[in-house]
This record gives structure tokens, C-alpha cells and sequence, in this order.
């Protein structure tokens, strides 16, 4: 009986089995990868102000549910502006990945909810309500 118990009392000792992370969704992977587009194109604005060409890059403001963002994706990588900037070539290979993402990839988990192109020149800053008045 002793013998029988000891293997159990091991198991429940060493904790439950680990659980695997679920593999990322084709949905998951366009929402990461597009805030994190528009994270480096903040930074790359941030960081190269004094490149000239910087200025002229078509704003990324991605919205992966707004129809517009696949010709906003278009239209970046094929802007000419800051051809020979390292910063800038990298991002333009995370928009044209996203880009086959979207179009290629996971076009059929992919819905638009609207197709407001102004909203991603200009977007609404997200702000948050603290309930009962809190500051």
C-alpha cells in the first residue's frame, strides 16, 4: 500500500502538468503586429526628427477593422521617401508583412467594421473614464 501511495503523492507534489500557450491566432498576430507598426512609426518620429524625410512618411495610425488601412499599408511601402534610412526599412518590411498578413494569410478571418479613411490621418485620442469621478 505504501509503495502505491508514494508515486501519487510525488505526483500531486509536483503541481499540476504545464499548460502550453495557445499558438497565435491569425487575428492575434494582425492586431500585434499592427501596434506594433504604429509603435515604431511614433518612435521612428520620436527618435529621427531631424531626418527630413521622416516628415513626409505617410502617417501610421493602423486600425486592422477599418477597410482603409490596406491601402494605408499600400501606400507606406510604397512612399519614396527614406529609401537608404535603416529605421525606416525595417519598418516598411513589418507594414509589407502585415499587408500579405492581412490580404493573403488571414483574409478570411479578417472583417471591417467601418471604412472612415480620415480616421486613420487624424484618430480620435483614446481616453479613459474613471468611474465615480476618480482622478
Amino acid at each position: 500500500m505504501r509503495s502505491r501511495l508514494l508515486p501519487v503523492l510525488l505526483l500531486l507534489l509536483a503541481g499540476p502538468p504545464t499548460a502550453q500557450p495557445a499558438p497565435p491566432t491569425c487575428y492575434s498576430r494582425m492586431l500585434s503586429l499592427s501596434r506594433e507598426v504604429t509603435g515604431d512609426f511614433q518612435s521612428l518620429q520620436a527618435v529621427e526628427p531631424s531626418e527630413p524625410c521622416v516628415r513626409y512618411l505617410p502617417t501610421l495610425y493602423l486600425d486592422i477593422h477599418n477597410y482603409c488601412v490596406l491601402a494605408k499599408l499600400r501606400d507606406f511601402v510604397a512612399s519614396t521617401q527614406c529609401w537608404k534610412v535603416a529605421q525606416v526599412d525595417a519598418l516598411k518590411d513589418k507594414v509589407r508583412k502585415l499587408y500579405i498578413i492581412m490580404n493573403s494569410f488571414c483574409r478570411r478571418d479578417l472583417v471591417f467594421l467601418s471604412d472612415d479613411c480620415n480616421a486613420l490621418e487624424y484618430p480620435i485620442p483614446v481616453t479613459t473614464v474613471l468611474p465615480d469621478g476618480q482622478r
